[in-house]
């Protein structure tokens, strides 16, 4: 009993505490834009992941902010940096990001619209690979430390298959779907790509390696055939990388800002950090505007309902449907832009939204942007009848559905646990873990399946105005390009951020020179929800663990397996890329 009351006191004394630090923090902090001095730097670090989402807000006072940098987060810097008179250069240090290949063009295109300004941008590396170098490729000066090394040397793209770990657990898995490419249940069937799938990753490698290559040469003022040989000798050691013309020099990072300094005609290097100037307004960066464009995000994998914890990275069709009638009913709100970043999820909550996006088109003018993904799912919820902007390497298209189930009852056996039930109705156990599906339970599964398949090429049909037809060879769960997907009708221009504002704005009968604020939804989760939320490993996570197990522990995580293992009937993407 004394333990038991002490751990209601002591929860109850961590939650005050958390509410007072919270209050604390939302009467410390300041709305007002951040002091930036005359002939500033932004220093623009980017590190690790940098999401569509906001997260959690960790401003916590007398410490540094630690915002995590959204796309639009880097959007807005760069916008920001480019027209503020009080930011003289941008010194880029981007550092083991986990980019997709979208979003790596996205930001590559705001670092070459900030050189336009005519202000300079050098790029400092730090153990760089391809998407560092990808980016930095925009910078008109590359540096890097003299003894490190550029691991620059080529594409390789990589699928994940768990079928012998589950053949030592005694796990099998039944999967039905509907469309040839819609292979995603593979990873738990197969130990090696099938034929559809090596198809569709060598057409994905090609187009990759030719924009890498092509990207590069344009940024390295070379032709394509010579950084195409001079990949084929990499990984390059720093004083090869310059020989090659891949780096301008190899400096220390204080020399880089001595440099800059020189360049600037200063005494001192007047830095400014990427947590600082997140802080800055239109205003403050004189680009002050009356009219309000809604960022709506819609990131990860579908579901239904509202988030669970604070670990979720899911789009769950509820708390997202809430938040679109938000929007529609804002008044300062004169358009919207939804920027999907899905491999997709529940085939119910896929169709939830697609329905509240069609409510959200008739009060605002919408444009639907597309990020690294919008698959399956996220393709379906796109469907609105909106005009639809992807980037050049957006996953998209992957029109189909999926189902699959596991069969645990060799795993329970080697556990000493056994099962045993009564049940009332032909099919009542065909979702059950402890049998596979009997040849009548897969026929009637295919009728759900076929039919979800068949309504999926129905709305992508009436959206895209093309007849079924036209429609169905394009689908059968293929992912696509951007670029193929609009050369084939599946989405209607290639570009980013900023052209999909020139749209909305269009729609909006807001003039092309007038200047428009992005209203960012979801908003920051704030520190005060941390104090209701917790998590712990679930028993699956600790039995993988200690088998040794900790690939398919680590893809147990991941958001889309989660949804996959929750079972049903999904417009899920049929693989995840892993590029190196």
């Amino acid at each position: 009993m004394a333990k038991f009351l002490g751990g209601i006191l002591t929860g109850f004394l961590l939650i005050v505490l958390m509410i007072v630090l919270a209050g604390v923090v939302l009467t410390s902090r300041s709305t007002k834009s951040p002091s930036i001095a005359d002939g500033s730097t932004l220093i623009l670090r980017l590190t690790g992941e940098v999401p569509e989402k906001p997260a959690l807000d960790f401003d916590i006072p007398f410490l540094p902010r630690q915002d995590a940098v959204t796309v639009e987060g880097v959007w807005s810097m760069l916008r920001h940096a480019a027209a503020d008179p009080r930011i003289n250069a941008v010194i880029f240090e981007p550092q083991q990001t986990t980019l997709g290949w979208a979003k790596m063009q996205e930001i590559r295109a705001d670092l070459e619209l900030f050189r336009k300004s005519g202000k300079p941008l050098i790029a400092y590396l730090r153990a760089p690979g391809t998407r560092e170098y990808y980016l930095a490729s925009a910078a008109s000066k590359i540096y890097m430390s003299p003894t490190d090394m550029l691991d620059l040397k080529g594409l390789a793209l990589q699928t994940m298959y768990f079928k012998g770990s589950l053949d030592k657990l005694g796990v099998t898995v039944d999967v039905e779907h509907a469309g040839k490419y819609k292979d995603y249940g593979d990873m738990f069937t197969r130990t090696t790509m099938s034929s559809e799938t090596r198809e569709v990753m060598n057409s994905l490698a090609d187009d990759l390696y030719n924009d890498l290559i092509s990207t590069v040469a344009k940024g390295r003022a070379k032709d394509d055939a010579t950084i195409r040989a001079t990949l084929d000798t990499g990984p390059f050691l720093a004083a090869q990388a310059k020989t090659a013309g891949l780096v301008d020099d190899l400096l220390y990072e204080d020399q880089v800002f001595n440099s800059v300094q020189n360049t600037l005609h200063q005494k001192e290097l007047k830095k400014v950090t990427t947590a600082t100037y997140l802080g800055v307004t239109d205003s403050a960066a004189g680009l002050a505007a009356k009219d309000h464009i809604a960022w709506v995000v819609a990131a990860g994998s579908i579901t239904r309902g509202t988030p669970d914890s604070l670990n979720a990275n899911g789009l769950e069709s509820e708390d997202f449907n809430k938040m679109l009638a938000r929007v529609a009913n804002d008044s300062k709100v004169k358009g919207v832009v939804v920027r999907i970043d899905s491999p997709g999820g529940e085939v119910t909550a896929s169709d939830e939204m697609l329905r509240a996006m069609g409510e959200l088109r008739k009060k605002k003018p919408v444009v639907i942007s597309m990020s690294d993904t919008a698959a399956s799912g996220g393709y379906y919820m796109a469907m609105s009848g909106d005009p639809i902007l992807a980037y050049p390497s957006t996953l998209t298209g992957s029109i189909g559905v999926v189902f699959g189930k596991p069969n645990l009852h060799g795993l329970y056996d080697k556990l000493g646990i056994s099962k045993d039930s009564v049940s009332r109705g032909r099919f009542a156990m065909i979702e059950s873990d402890y049998q596979s599906l009997t040849e009548a339970g897969r026929q009637k599964l295919r009728e759900g399946i076929d039919a979800n398949y068949e309504d999926f090429v129905a709305k992508v049909a009436k959206s895209r105005g093309k007849p079924v037809s036209v429609i169905e060879p394009l689908a059968q769960g293929r992912v696509w390009l951007g670029a193929r997907a609009q050369a084939n009708g599946l989405v209607d221009e290639i570009g980013g951020i900023n052209r999909a504002i020139e749209l909305v704005k269009a729609k909006a009968s807001i003039p092309p020179a007038s200047r428009v604020s992005l209203v960012i939804y979801p908003a920051k989760r704030s520190l005060l929800d941390l104090a209701f939320k917790s998590g712990s490993d679930s028993e699956a996570d600790v039995m993988l663990h200690a088998a040794g197990l900790d690939a398919l522990r680590s893809a147990w995580h991941d958001s889309s397996v989660q949804v996959w293992l929750r079972g049903g009937m999904l417009r899920m993407m049929p693989l995840t890329i892993d590029f190196r």
